[in-house]
């Protein structure tokens, strides 16, 4: 392996971890399995697998395409066992689609398969934006980037909206100094570092053509699709449910007339639009049940959204979502 062009401080297998009181989780162990059902057992990865399916409505391409990556994982693994040993395959990934589509949850779930299967040293996620990675003047990109790649080593490096990073039309940007050092550290350190890009499909694409180095460091292309009304319906009962609050009679209804309505106005964001009603919702019923002073209120009271709780809202007026 080339002699990385761009050092990153901690960035070995050998570093020393962050608190002696707390470290740092190995690779998985090395192991004699000669089947898959052996490596399932010892890296516990179905279960991972199965709390994507549990955690995630909907998403069924992207759930497979996981799944198909956790499968290369695992015969990799085997192969290793046998000595048939092979280059560390790339798993750099773009995550592209519209905002609260889950490509957040996916990521962590994706770094928890890479380190149960002994692809990464610690199976955390580091999650930034432009922001984090590029300076404001000249010789604070670099120091920047590399104290945010220091992090993830081990894990897996999620940059959300990654076309952000390139402007080209601003010639005094310093963007394109963040991109050449992650370019060498997914190449050079891919056996210690996933790096994963997300954004908006469209905007991914101009990015990829803008940045062909980067484009082929990315082996797998996932794209979320946006929920459809039922799944978004089913994501507001789970969303619910965990909260402790239930829909009153004919809540439910209206929730999804709601939802209907809210889908067709501009900064519609799936799944996180839903949590933002609700807990709208949840306003109204606090301060509903605030203005009856005097009453005793039960659990049921207490845990119940009304039908007026959602129609408050400015959508059913043609107004602002809210």
């Amino acid at each position: 392996m080339s002699k990385p062009l761009y050092a990153i401080p901690g960035s070995t297998a050998a570093s020393a971890p962050a608190s002696a009181a707390e470290p740092a989780p190995e690779r998985a162990p090395a192991s004699a399995a000669r089947s898959v059902a052996q490596v399932l057992r010892e890296s516990q990865v179905e279960a991972v697998l199965e709390e994507l399916d549990r955690d995630l409505i909907g998403l069924a391409p992207v759930k497979q395409r996981i799944r198909d990556v956790a499968a290369l994982l695992v015969i990799d693994r085997l192969r290793g066992n046998l000595g048939l040993q092979a280059q560390t395959p790339s798993l750099h990934m773009s995550f592209t689609g519209n905002p609260g589509t889950g490509k957040t949850t996916v990521a962590m779930r994706m770094a928890q398969i890479l380190h149960r299967l002994g692809y990464v040293r610690k199976g955390h996620l580091v999650a930034v934006t432009r922001d984090d990675l590029v300076g404001q003047y000249i010789g604070h990109t670099a120091p920047k980037t590399k104290e945010v790649l220091k992090k993830a080593m081990g894990g897996v490096l999620f940059i959300d909206e990654a076309y952000y990073l390139y402007k080209p039309e601003n010639e005094r940007d310093y963007g394109q100094e963040a991109i050449e050092i992650l370019l060498q550290v997914m190449e050079n350190q891919r056996d210690d570092l996933v790096v994963i890009l997300a954004g908006y499909a469209d905007r991914m694409d101009t990015f990829f053509k803008s940045n062909p180095g980067m484009s082929s460091r990315v082996a797998h292309h996932l794209d979320f699709p946006d929920y459809s009304l039922e799944e978004l319906q089913l994501i507001g009962d789970k969303m619910l449910g965990g909260m402790n609050y239930r829909f009153g009679a004919g809540c439910r209804d209206t929730f999804a007339e709601y939802l209907a309505l809210r889908i067709q106005q501009p900064h519609f964001a799936n799944a996180r639009s839903v949590r933002n009603a609700l807990d709208r919702a949840r306003l109204r019923q606090a301060s509903r049940l605030f203005a009856d002073r005097e009453r005793e209120l039960s659990a049921d009271d207490l845990t119940t959204l009304l039908p007026e709780d959602i129609r408050a809202s400015r959508v059913f007026s043609n107004g602002a979502a809210r």
